[in-house]
């Protein structure tokens, strides 16, 4: 097979590795590795889809990916990346989750029979007996050697709780636990984990003699400097009740012009070839090539037909050729009586979350950033009523590029 640590590094996913020759000596065969998702949210976020993409690749190389949705990690809390605690959950409020983010990793990992696994840490952590645990597993660990690790040594300025750092150790129990059940000698992650997975595979090597390998991930930001899947909106997740696959797509068509390559090569299956050409496009073009990256995306995500509905509506908002069915558009439902009577512009523009306030929604209407099926609202208050219902509904616009389909329900 081809190697996948040559894909990984012609695609720009990686940061750091342990002994690269080593680790491409070891992918030159079939591999069992694992990454952790923790389920601090029922739904998965753009911001993970690095991790998720490199677990599909090493599938579609022949390699056995498992994914650890980390219910039992949850319960302590990762400190990395964080500058204060994170709020400690109740085991229902985990497990609920977790159900969650299993459904949405499998549209991109097979975890048929033979295929890849999915397991909950939980499973094997709740029920550990600490006496025994600070015995076998933490007479390993140097407390100076733990403080030196990236995500500890920043929260000592913020301060630390012990239940917190002992997530080093939980996550390091982790990786020998998938070696000895499951011959894992690869766990992969945010370069933010660097210091846990080394953990780990430091444990193996006391524990068993045993050379296992880590390999992290760039933390991935828009050129802007904005971080990947934030929005002003808030996180972009990968459950369709909490991002529409229209507002997804959108998502992906907004990226800036010089992200979509490097965003092609990440979170599409694309050849490189074809993602080198996208990438070179200029001027008008750019656009065919955003909506490459929006539609390969979203059918990733959501599925095909999915990304078709949601690429013929935002066709037919823009004006170009094509009409997709209303549905594949994010919608509000207002009761007829309250167009009927007559609403104002800014309160409307409010109260369908188009504006979080109804004074950026005056600002908004004043700097000639709203609309109403396609004409520009020239006063804050003036007033939409029943005269301005087309078929039904009303189309409104904020600033360029988001859209709502206002339906007239009653």
């Amino acid at each position: 097979m081809d190697n996948v640590l040559d894909l990984f590094e012609e695609r720009g996913f990686v940061e750091q590795v342990t002994d690269k020759d080593a680790l491409r000596n070891q992918l030159g065969r079939p591999t069992t590795c694992y990454i952790g998702f923790d389920p601090t949210a029922k739904s998965l976020h753009v911001g993970s889809l690095v991790p998720i993409m490199s677990l599909a690749h090493m599938q579609r190389a022949g390699h056995r990916p498992i994914a650890v949705v980390g219910g039992g990690t949850t319960l302590v809390g990762d400190p990395s990346g964080k500058t204060e605690m994170r709020r400690l959950m109740s085991r229902e409020e985990i497990d609920a989750n977790a159900e969650g983010i299993k459904q949405q990793l499998s549209r991109f990992i097979d975890f048929g029979p033979g295929k890849a696994l999915m397991v909950n840490n939980a499973d094997w952590l709740v029920d550990l007996n600490y006496i025994e645990f600070l015995r076998d597993i933490g007479r390993h660990f140097s407390v100076n050697r733990m403080l030196s690790a990236e995500s500890y040594r920043i929260r000592l300025e913020t301060g630390l709780s012990f239940i917190e750092f002992n997530y080093m150790l939980l996550q390091a129990y982790d990786y020998w636990h998938l070696f000895k059940h499951h011959d894992c000698r690869l766990q992969m992650g945010g370069n933010d984990q660097w210091g846990n997975i080394l953990a780990g595979a430091d444990l193996i090597r006391r524990l068993e003699g045993e050379v296992v390998h880590a390999l992290t991930f760039p933390l991935i930001t828009a050129s802007s400097g904005v971080k990947m899947g934030k929005t002003h909106q808030g996180a972009i997740w990968l459950d369709p009740e909490l991002t529409s696959p229209y507002d997804y797509y959108q998502y992906w068509i907004n990226q800036d012009d010089r992200d979509v390559e490097r965003f092609l090569a990440l979170f599409t299956f694309l050849p490189m070839e074809e993602v080198r050409k996208q990438g070179s496009a200029q001027g008008e073009a750019i656009r065919e090539a955003k909506e490459v990256l929006a539609f390969e995306a979203t059918a990733l995500c959501h599925g095909r037909n999915e990304a078709e509905k949601a690429r013929a509506a935002a066709r037919q908002l823009f004006g170009a050729q094509g009409s997709g069915p209303e549905g594949s558009v994010p919608t509000f439902a207002l009761d007829a009586r309250e167009v009927e009577q007559g609403i104002p512009a800014f309160i409307l523009f409010e109260k369908c979350a188009l504006s979080k306030t109804r004074a950026e929604a005056r600002r908004l209407i004043a700097q000639g950033g709203a609309y109403v099926n396609g004409e520009r609202i020239e006063n804050f208050d003036r007033v939409i009523s029943a005269k301005d219902v087309k078929e039904g509904s009303l189309l409104l616009r904020a600033g360029k590029k988001r859209y709502l389909r206002v339906t007239v329900e009653g």
